[in-house]
C-alpha cells in the first residue's frame, strides 16, 4: 500500500483546504513530519485513518468529539480525500462526516448525512466511480488492506510510545494488545465454546443423576418399611459423584427380591381365606333358602284370607259389566239422536246470527219472503253497469288531465332552462374561440422553443465534457511531467554510467588481453602493466541496461505526450462548442427552456380538444333552439285538448250523480246492494235449515225410546247411564281375570310339599349365618388387598428398576462425552494437570505470534544497538501461575538475559522501535501479505544521543531497500538537519497550514 496524495478541508485544525503530496515526500525514502505543539501533526495521520476506515484512531474517537475544524467558514464542507495504490489498484477515497451547514433558505442550520465516494483510475478511461455506499466502500478497502482499524493504526501509524509501555507491561496487558492485532478472538471463542460444552454436559450428567436418585426415592417409597429396607438403606451419593448409578441399581435389585418374597406369603394367605369364605357362604345360602320358603308359605296364607274378604266387590264388578254389555244394544240409536240434537242446535245459532244482521221489520220473516227480497235487489244491481262504464271514463279523463299538467310543468322548466342557456350563448362562443386561438399561438411558440432547445442541450453536454476533461487534462499533464522527469533522469543516469565506463575502459580492454596476442589499441604482444578493474567499475551490460531503461522511459514520455495532446484536442473542441458560459448558466438556460417548452407544449396539445369543445357547444346550441320551438308547439296543443276533456267530463259527472245516490261512487253503491242481497240469501237458507233439523231430531227420539225398551231399560236415560266404552269394559274383565288367577296361584302355593315342610320347621337363623360370612369375607378382602399391594409393589419396583437401568444406559454416552469435553476444556483453559505451563489456548497462540515478533524485531535491534541486544520470547510463569507472554532482552556484552523493563531510556527506544517495525512485518504477513510502502513513526527520538540517532536513522533508511517510505513524527530539532525532506505543520489564527520542504529548499 502506497499513499500518493491527501487533501483535507475544514478538518481538525485545518480551516482551509490543505494538500499533502506523499509522492514528493516518498522520493527521499525518509521524511520528517514536524511542527509546533497543537499544530496538527497527528491530525494528518487521523485524516489518513479516517479516509480509509471512516473513523480516527480509537484513542481520539472520544464521545461527542467532532472532526470539523473550528476555523472553517460556515459554508465550508468538511472533507478528506486520499489517493493511494493498494493491491495493484490506484484508488481515490473521499469522505464527508455528518455535519451542520447553513440552510439555503431562511436562517439556522441543517444536518447533512455522512457521505463516501470511491473511485478507481483506469489508464484508458481515467477515474471511474465505483461506489457511494459506506458499507461497500468499507468492505472493499478492508479486503484490499486486509487489516482492521486497530491493526492499521499499530502497523502503519506506529505509536512508538505505546510499544515502550508494551515492553514494561505484564503478560495480561501484552495479551490484550496482541489479541487485538492478531485477531485471536476465535481461539478465545474455542475456549468459551469448550467451557460451554463442559457446563452443558455437566448439567446433563447431573440431571441424569438427579432423575436416577428420584427413581430411587420412588422405589424406596414403593418398597415401604420392611426388614430388608432397614437392613439395606438407600445410597446417600450426590448427583455427579462416581459410582452413583451402580449403587442405585444394586439397591434396586435387593428391593425387588424382598418384594417377591412378600408376594409369595400374601398368595398363601389368600388361598386359606378363600377356603374359609366358601364354607361360610354355603351355610348362609342354606339358611336363606329356609327363610324364603317360610316367608312364602306365610304370604300365601295371608293372601287367601284377603281374597275371601273381597268376594262382594268381585260380584259387583261382574254385575256392572253385564249391564254395560246390554247398553251396547242401545248405542246406535243413542248416537243418531245425539247427532240430530247437535245439528238442530247449530242451525238455531246460525239463524239467530243472520237475524241480527237484518232490519227489525224482517226479523220474523219467512224463507219465501226473504228470497223474494233478494231477487229484487239483484235486479237493481244489474241496472248499475252503465254507470260503472261512465265512472271509469271519468277517471281516465282525470288521469289524462293530470298527465297534461305534468307535461306543462316539464315544458315550462325546459323553456326556462333553455332560455337561460341561450341568453349566455354569445359569451360561451367567445370563450371557446379564445381557447382555440390560445392553443394555435402555443403551437407556434413550441416550434420556436424546440429550435432553441436542441442547441442549448448540445452546449450543456459539451460544457459537462469540458469540465470533466479539465480533470483529465490536469492528470495527463501531471503524468506527462512525471514521465518527462523519469525520462530525463534515466537519460542522465545512462550518460553518467557511460562516462564512468569510458573512464574505466582501459581496465575493460585489459580484461580481454591474452599473453602473446596483440593489443587492440597499441598492437603490442606484451602487456607489462595492464589496467586493473577498480571498485564500482561499470561494465558494458550495465551501460546497455541503463540505455534500455532510458529508451523505455523515453517511449513512456512520448506516450504521455500523445495522450496529453489527445486530451487537449478533445478539451479544445468541447470548449469551443460550449463557449465561455459556465456549466451552471447553461444548465439554468436549458432548465428554463425545458420548463417553458413543457408549458407551451401542454397548451398546444389542447388544440384538438378546444376545437371539439367549440363544435360540441355549437351542436348544443342548435339542439336547445329546436327543443325550445317544440316545447312552444306542445303548449298550444295541450290547451285545445284540455278544453275538450273538460266538456266530456262535465257530462259524465251529471249522469253519475243520479246513479250513485247517497253513496260516494257507483262501485260503492253496487257493493252495498251486493252485500244486502247476500244477507237476505243467507237468512233464507238458515230458516230452511232450522225447519229440517227439527224434523230429524223428532224422528231420532222415537227410535231411541223403542231400542231402550227392547234392551230391558225403563228409559233411554237409564240406558245411557249404564253405557261403558270398550276400554272400560276391558278393564273390568281384566280385574275379574286377575282375581281368578290369584285364587288359583294361592291354592297351588299352599299345597307345595317343600313349603308345608318348611312351615313345620323352627324359624331360620339368617342373621347369625350372615355375621359369620361377613367375618370370613372381610378376612378374604384383607388378604386380597395385601396380595394386590404386594403385586403392585413388585410391578412398580420392576418398572422403576427398568427405568433406572434405561436411564443408566442412556447416560453412558453422555458421561463419556462429559469426560472428554471436560478434559479438553481444562486443557484449553490451562487448568488441567496435562497443561504443564498452565497456558490458555489463546495465550499459546499469542505466544507463538510474540515469538515471531521478537525474531523480526531482533534483526533491527541488533543493528541499532551495534549488535549488543536481541529480543527473545520467554515461557516463564507470570502472575497467577500462568506463562507464555514473557519478553526478555539478551545482552551480548554480558551474555545474560534480563527483563525488558531494565532497559534505559535510549535502549527502550531502540527496543520499542524495533518491536514496532517487527510487529508491522508480522501483522502484515498475518493480514495476507499486503505490501506496506508508507509507514509513520511517532515520537521517542529525543532520548537518543547523536551516535544512537545515526544508527536508528540508518535502520529506518534501510527500509528503502524494500521500497518503503518512512515518515517520522517528532519535535527533535536535530532531525530537521539530518532529514532534508520535511512536511511542516504551521499553526495560525485561521487554522494550520501544510508546507513541503525538500533537499536544497530554502
Amino acid at each position: 500500500m502506497r499513499l500518493h496524495r491527501l487533501r483535507v478541508t475544514a478538518f481538525g485544525p485545518f480551516g482551509s483546504p490543505q494538500e499533502v503530496d506523499f509522492d514528493a515526500l516518498s522520493t527521499a525514502g525518509l521524511f520528517l513530519l514536524h511542527g509546533a505543539t497543537g499544530a496538527g501533526k497527528t491530525s494528518v495521520l487521523d485524516a489518513v485513518c479516517y479516509a480509509l476506515y471512516g473513523a480516527v484512531p480509537g484513542a481520539r474517537q472520544s464521545p461527542g468529539a467532532t472532526l470539523r475544524s473550528d476555523h472553517a467558514a460556515p459554508d465550508a464542507v468538511t472533507e478528506v480525500l486520499l489517493e493511494l495504490t493498494v493491491g495493484g489498484r490506484r484508488l481515490e477515497i473521499t469522505r464527508r462526516p455528518q455535519q451542520n451547514r447553513p440552510k439555503k433558505r431562511g436562517t439556522g442550520f441543517t444536518t447533512d448525512k455522512a457521505q463516501t465516494w470511491l473511485r478507481e483510475y483506469d489508464a484508458e478511461d481515467g477515474w471511474q466511480a465505483l461506489s457511494r455506499s459506506h458499507q461497500e466502500v468499507g468492505e472493499e478497502i478492508g479486503q484490499l488492506i486486509g487489516m482492521s482499524r486497530e491493526q492499521f493504526c499499530q502497523v502503519v501509524l506506529l505509536p512508538q510510545g505505546d510499544f515502550a509501555k508494551f515492553l514494561r507491561s505484564d503478560a495480561e496487558a501484552r495479551g490484550k494488545l496482541l489479541g487485538r492485532l492478531f485477531d485471536t478472538g476465535r481461539f478465545a471463542a474455542v475456549e468459551e465454546r469448550l467451557a460451554e460444552l463442559r457446563r452443558a454436559a455437566e448439567q446433563q450428567v447431573r440431571g441424569g443423576d438427579e432423575r436416577l436418585l428420584a427413581l430411587a426415592q420412588r422405589m424406596a417409597q414403593a418398597a415401604g418399611d420392611s426388614a430388608d429396607a432397614r437392613e439395606w438403606p438407600l445410597p446417600d451419593s450426590r448427583p455427579g459423584e462416581p459410582g452413583l448409578a451402580e449403587a442405585v441399581l444394586a439397591w434396586a435389585a435387593v428391593a425387588r427380591a424382598g418384594a417377591r418374597e412378600r408376594l409369595a406369603v400374601a398368595e398363601s394367605a389368600l388361598a386359606a381365606a378363600e377356603s374359609r369364605e366358601a364354607a361360610a357362604r354355603t351355610a348362609l345360602d342354606d339358611e336363606r333358602r329356609l327363610a324364603e320358603l317360610q316367608r312364602g308359605h306365610a304370604d300365601a296364607r295371608r293372601r287367601a284370607d284377603e281374597l275371601a274378604a273381597a268376594a262382594p266387590r268381585r260380584d259387583a264388578v261382574r254385575e256392572r259389566l253385564d249391564r254395560a254389555r246390554k247398553a251396547d244394544l242401545v248405542a246406535p240409536a243413542l248416537a243418531l239422536w245425539e247427532q240430530a240434537e247437535r245439528e238442530h242446535q247449530g242451525a238455531g245459532r246460525a239463524r239467530e246470527h243472520s237475524r241480527a244482521q237484518l232490519p227489525p221489520d224482517l226479523a220474523e220473516a219467512g224463507a219465501e219472503q226473504l228470497a223474494a227480497l233478494e231477487r229484487k235487489m239483484r235486479e237493481d244491481l244489474g241496472a248499475l253497469d252503465a254507470a260503472r262504464r261512465a265512472e271509469r271514463r271519468s277517471a281516465e279523463i282525470s288521469a289524462e288531465l293530470a298527465g297534461l299538467d305534468r307535461q306543462a310543468k316539464a315544458d315550462e322548466e325546459l323553456l326556462l332552462e333553455t332560455g337561460t342557456w341561450l341568453a349566455a350563448w354569445d359569451a360561451t362562443r367567445l370563450r371557446h374561440q379564445e381557447r382555440v386561438e390560445t392553443a394555435h399561438l402555443a403551437a407556434a411558440r413550441a416550434e420556436q422553443l424546440a429550435g432553441q432547445l436542441d442547441p442549448a442541450r448540445r452546449r450543456l453536454a459539451a460544457a459537462r465534457d469540458r469540465d470533466a476533461l479539465e480533470g483529465r487534462l490536469s492528470a495527463a499533464e501531471t503524468q506527462q511531467s512525471a514521465a518527462r522527469e523519469r525520462a530525463n533522469a534515466a537519460h542522465e543516469h545512462w550518460l553518467d554510467l557511460r562516462e564512468e565506463r569510458l573512464r574505466g575502459i582501459a581496465a575493460e580492454l585489459a580484461a580481454g588481453l591474452r599473453d602473446g596476442e596483440a593489443c587492440a589499441v597499441c598492437g603490442s604482444a606484451e602487456h607489462p602493466a595492464p589496467a586493473r578493474v577498480g571498485a564500482g567499475q561499470v561494465d558494458r551490460r550495465t551501460e546497455e541496461a541503463a540505455q534500455e531503461a532510458y529508451r523505455a522511459a523515453d517511449a513512456a514520455r512520448a506516450d504521455a505526450e500523445r495522450a496529453l495532446a489527445s486530451v487537449r484536442e478533445q478539451y479544445a473542441a468541447r470548449r469551443a462548442e460550449a463557449g465561455g458560459a459556465a456549466l451552471a448558466e447553461l444548465a439554468d438556460e436549458v432548465r428554463q427552456l425545458d420548463a417553458e417548452y413543457g408549458e407551451v407544449r401542454t397548451l398546444a396539445a389542447g388544440l384538438h380538444a378546444a376545437r371539439e369543445a367549440f363544435e360540441s357547444a355549437e351542436r348544443e346550441h342548435d339542439r336547445r333552439r329546436a327543443e325550445q320551438q317544440q316545447a312552444t308547439n306542445r303548449v298550444s296543443a295541450r290547451t285545445a285538448r284540455r278544453e275538450l276533456l273538460d266538456r266530456e267530463q262535465g257530462a259524465l259527472e251529471e249522469e253519475l250523480a243520479q246513479a250513485r245516490g247517497e253513496a260516494g261512487s257507483v262501485a260503492e253503491q253496487a257493493a252495498l246492494l251486493e252485500h244486502r242481497a247476500g244477507l237476505l240469501a243467507a237468512a233464507a237458507a238458515d230458516v230452511r235449515e232450522v225447519e229440517a233439523t227439527a224434523q230429524r231430531l223428532k224422528d231420532a227420539d222415537g227410535r231411541l225410546s223403542e231400542a231402550a225398551f227392547r234392551a230391558g231399560f225403563d228409559t233411554p236415560r237409564a240406558a245411557a247411564a249404564a253405557f261403558l266404552d270398550e276400554w272400560q269394559q276391558s278393564e273390568l274383565q281384566h280385574r275379574l281375570d286377575d282375581w281368578q288367577r290369584e285364587e288359583a296361584a294361592v291354592a297351588d302355593r299352599l299345597a307345595e310339599p317343600a313349603a308345608v315342610a318348611a312351615a313345620a320347621r323352627p324359624p331360620a337363623r339368617t342373621e347369625q349365618a350372615e355375621a359369620a360370612h361377613a367375618r370370613v369375607a372381610r378376612a378374604l378382602r384383607e388378604a386380597a388387598s395385601a396380595l394386590a399391594a404386594a403385586r403392585a409393589r413388585c410391578d412398580e419396583l420392576a418398572t422403576l428398576g427398568r427405568r433406572a437401568a434405561e436411564e443408566t444406559r442412556r447416560m453412558g454416552p453422555l458421561r463419556i462425552e462429559y469426560d472428554r469435553v471436560a478434559r479438553l476444556a481444562g486443557l484449553t483453559a490451562g487448568t488441567s494437570a496435562d497443561n504443564e505451563r498452565k497456558m490458555r489456548l489463546e495465550s499459546y497462540v499469542l505466544a507463538a505470534r510474540l515469538e515471531q515478533v521478537a525474531a523480526a524485531a531482533s534483526a533491527r535491534l541488533g543493528r541499532m544497538s551495534g549488535g549488543r541486544y536481541t529480543l527473545v520470547h520467554s515461557d516463564a510463569k507470570g502472575g497467577r501461575g500462568r506463562s507464555g507472554l514473557g519478553l526478555h532482552v539478551v545482552d551480548a556484552w554480558t551474555g545474560r538475559e534480563r527483563d525488558t523493563a531494565t532497559l534505559s531510556g535510549g535502549e527502550t527506544f531502540f527496543a520499542s522501535l524495533a518491536l514496532a517495525l517487527g510487529l508491522a512485518d508480522v501483522v502484515t504477513d498475518e493480514a495476507g501479505g499486503v505490501r506496506l510502502d508508507t509507514l509513520f513513526i511517532d515520537e521517542g527520538f529525543g532520548s537518543l544521543d547523536d551516535q544512537a540517532l545515526d544508527e536508528v536513522l540508518d535502520v529506518l533508511d534501510s527500509l528503502r531497500e524494500r521500497e518503503r517510505s518512512v515518515g517520522i513524527v517528532s519535535h527533535v530539532g536535530d532531525l530537521r538537519r539530518r532529514i532534508p525532506t520535511q512536511l511542516e505543520i504551521v499553526k495560525g489564527r485561521d487554522g494550520s497550514q501544510v508546507r513541503h520542504r525538500n533537499a536544497g529548499a530554502g
